[in-house]
């Protein structure tokens, strides 16, 4: 697939990017340059390969989901500006 001018500069716009018509040429070779890089990739063999979120193998730390230090409510709240009623109030920014 090859980009010309007509596409690229459609793009720009799509993309509210302000291109001037002398910088069309370079944005279009780049375009290019990009799709060339994306047909290598789907010539790689990825039969068999599990996907992946990184590159290094991770597994997130667990712990038990139980209540630690609980039933402090009353000193949370004394850092509060303004308490009603054992929530924090906030001020009213929708009208």
């Amino acid at each position: 697939m090859s980009i010309d001018l007509k596409t690229a500069a459609h793009v720009a716009k799509l993309a509210r990017i302000k291109v001037e018509d002398d910088a069309l040429p370079q944005l279009a070779e780049e375009f290019n340059n990009i799709l060339g890089f994306i047909e290598q990739l789907n010539e790689v063999d990825v039969e068999g390969v599990k996907p992946m979120t990184s590159v290094t193998p991770m597994r997130l730390k667990r712990r038990e989901d139980v209540v630690t230090d609980g039933n402090i409510q009353d000193r949370i709240l004394k850092n509060a500006p303004d308490a009603r009623e054992g929530f924090f109030a906030v001020p009213k920014v929708v009208e």
